[in-house]
């Protein structure tokens, strides 16, 4: 956009303030240079000059006295800084202050390398200022220069210009900085010969607001003569930027009935320009709102702060005789204060009216009816209410309460949370020999607490008829389950219990018959007319359909309604033991080296189906009828493990041992059992044994299995 005329005034005055500063040079009170900078020598030397001080007052530098920050340097009369005695460490920094009854002036010199000593000028010098320090003298004189951003072809222009009063002939000027020779490059520059500065393009305040470059004078061999001397250039903003609103979506909400000038939400929107200028100096208001009723101004926005309040009565703000509760508001922002020339940027304000519970639930009617069949539960009536408030909040949603009527607590109601009805439920069943009917007295009420002034009235309760249905009911054991313990063996046709089931329907007087449901051994009958339960097989506790010593069977009792109903009844036969098993060893089969010098055969282990007392201590023997003597030995080792060996080496063949294993049980029994040893040949690590036409199996390998079994027990 084209500068406004304030602008170009601007610039203007600038240039004619640099072109006065040009013609008055003739003198100006102070040093005429005042600041220097010197590295850090190994020492300073006494009464050897460190530099040369020029200070003028316009009036003959009457009465003219130094000082000097540091006690250990003085000024002389022509000026010249001089160290008082050798010295090495002075600090970063030394200051000499030069005074007059007409001037006073300071100067700075920078010692390259060297530390801080602390304390402020006043401490060091011990005076107090009693007129300002004058602008001191420079040959190079630069006023700040002032560009308005996106300015339009041509490039280069002029921009500003540097006088240098005292520069010697063929020496030059010199530009450097950030937007010379420092990136951005190439965006000012500088006639050497004149000190004309000019741009080179377009600026852009928003990307660089000001540029400090440094300007001097150099000889031709590119040494400086005097400077550098800072040049700022400040980019005058122009209104290029239009207002954001960055922070969408922009979601406010207000509760329905609140008071007029309620504020509901904040929008402010963003102005890169210049915040100091008119640029960024924004201005709210609502361009549009939809919908437009019940009130086209349902909301006013604060045109400075952007806050959005409420403007219309709380009576109109009722969300339940809302149109639509939501309203959705243009706003625009204008810079410029607002003015016609202002750019305007716009967002969309989306306002919830929010619901409050100002209405109670209302049951849809005072009584509702049910019937149920007894003994079934589930849900057997939904309870409908009616509510204003909003279907999302918990000023709607339906609590509901069983205040009467349910003692023993046989039913439940909950919320569904689809429909808020209410689901009334039966939870234990009901006997409808006990009672044929029920009344509930049941509460609504809202999740969230009414508003104030407002109760809930009669509407908010209602009864509950509930209607018991008779049903045939299946016949009831008692006990269930039923036990009985008894030996196993007992004699077929024993009688094991009688057992006893009951119809619930009492107002029926129907029969009851028994029969078999579930038998798996096929061990039992019952009389289908007095429950007794007899043995048809004999018991086994060792059978298959045994389970830890208990034997389970299913009856059922079925009464004479039409249809007939049906229980099932649970008998539980505990099977005590009786020494019916013999018991058995293991292995049955070894195997040792003709020529072992080791003579244990096998480890043998005894197992009995029964329990104890009747199974270990086994009793362990070889059967000598059919066995020689001095030939074979068997060993206890514990109450179910004995070792057999050998009392010499055998020739490679088979043998058959027979061993006798008793056990504990009363009378005993006793089982034989042949053990067919294999003597192989062993030689060179190798077993043979197919001359004795067995496996082949070390009677090493044989002893270890044997132990690894006996260790398990």
């Amino acid at each position: 956009m084209q500068p406004t005329t304030p602008l170009v005034l601007c610039v203007l005055l600038s240039q004619v303030l640099q072109l006065t500063s040009a013609e008055d040079l003739d003198c100006t009170p102070g040093f005429q240079q005042k600041l220097f900078h010197i590295n850090q020598p190994a020492e300073f030397i006494e009464d050897q000059a460190i530099l040369n001080l020029t200070f003028s007052d316009c009036k003959g530098n009457d009465k003219l006295h130094y000082e000097v920050s540091s006690p250990y340097f003085k000024v002389n009369n022509d000026g010249s800084l001089v160290a008082l005695r050798n010295i090495t460490a002075v600090g970063k920094t030394l200051f000499v202050h030069a005074q007059t009854p007409h001037a006073e002036d300071m100067a700075e010199l920078v010692i390259v390398g060297g530390k801080d000593i602390r304390g402020s000028l006043q401490d060091i010098f011990k005076f107090e200022r009693t007129s300002p320090v004058p602008r001191q003298k420079r040959s190079i004189v630069v006023s700040p220069i002032l560009i308005p951003e996106n300015q339009r072809q041509p490039f280069p222009r002029d921009v500003g210009k540097v006088v240098d009063s005292d520069r010697p002939e063929g020496s030059k000027f010199r530009l450097t900085g950030k937007g010379v020779d420092q990136e951005p490059k190439g965006i000012f520059r500088i006639n050497e010969n004149t000190g004309s500065v000019s741009v080179t393009r377009n600026l852009d305040r928003e990307t660089i607001a000001t540029y400090q470059l440094l300007v001097e004078t150099i000889d031709v061999n590119g040494r400086t003569l005097e400077g550098p001397v800072p040049l700022e250039v400040i980019v005058i903003d122009q209104n290029d930027n239009r207002p954001i609103f960055q922070e969408g979506p922009y979601i406010g909400h207000v509760m329905e009935g609140s008071p007029t000038g309620t504020t509901v939400m904040r929008m402010t929107a963003f102005d890169a320009d210049d915040p100091a200028t008119d640029n960024a100096l924004l201005r709210y208001n609502i361009r549009q709102q939809t919908p437009d009723r019940p009130s086209p101004n349902m909301f006013y926005i604060d045109p400075e702060k952007g806050d959005i309040v409420t403007v219309v009565s709380p009576a109109l703000l009722d969300r339940e005789t809302l149109e639509n509760p939501k309203y959705e508001l243009i706003i625009e922002a204008q810079d410029m204060a607002g003015l016609d020339v202002g750019l305007t940027g716009t967002a969309t304000a989306t306002i919830m009216i929010d619901d409050k519970n100002d209405h109670s639930p209302k049951f849809t009617k005072k009584e509702f009816q049910a019937t149920v069949e007894e003994g079934a539960v589930g849900v057997i009536v939904n309870l409908t209410v009616e509510d204003k408030d909003d279907p999302t909040t918990g000023a709607w949603r339906a609590a509901y309460t069983i205040i009467n009527g349910n003692p023993g607590q046989s039913f439940e109601i909950h919320t569904n949370p689809q429909t808020n009805e209410g689901m009334l439920s039966v939870v234990k069943p009901l006997d409808y020999e006990i009672s044929a009917f029920h009344t509930l007295l049941i509460k609504v009420e809202n999740e969230d607490p009414l508003v104030p002034d407002v109760s809930y009235g009669p509407s908010s309760t209602a009864t509950v008829h509930i209607t018991v249905l008779d049903v045939n009911e299946g016949p009831v054991f008692h006990p269930d389950p039923m036990m009985v313990t008894k030996q196993e063996h007992i004699s077929v046709g024993s009688v094991l219990l009688t057992v006893n089931a009951t119809d619930p329907d009492s107002l029926q007087h129907q029969t009851i018959r028994y029969s078999v449901y579930k038998d798996p051994a096929g061990w039992l009958n019952i009389n289908p007319i007095n429950g007794t339960v007899d043995t048809t097989a004999v018991l086994d506790r060792e059978s298959p359909f045994v389970h830890n010593s208990v034997y389970t069977a299913l009856f059922l009792a079925i009464d004479s309604g039409n249809p007939p109903a049906t229980g099932t009844g649970t008998l539980l036969i505990t099977l005590e033991d009786v020494n019916d098993n013999a018991p058995f060893i293991y292995p049955t089969v070894a195997e040792v080296c003709d020529d072992a010098k080791n003579l244990s055969v096998v480890i043998l282990g005894a197992s009995d189906k029964d329990l104890h007392p009747n199974t270990d201590p086994f009793k362990f023997e070889i059967h000598k009828p059919t066995v020689p003597d001095k030939v074979w030995k068997i060993s206890k080792i514990n109450n179910t493990h004995a070792l057999v060996s050998l009392l010499q080496n055998l020739n490679k063949a088979n043998y058959h041992l027979p061993i006798m294993v008793t056990d504990s049980g009363k009378p005993p029994m006793t089982n034989i059992t042949d053990l067919r040893v294999q003597v192989c040949s062993c030689k060179n690590s190798k077993v043979d044994c197919n001359t004795a036409g067995a496996p082949h199996f070390s009677t090493t390998a044989v002893l270890l299995l044997s132990f690894f079994s006996l260790a398990c027990l």
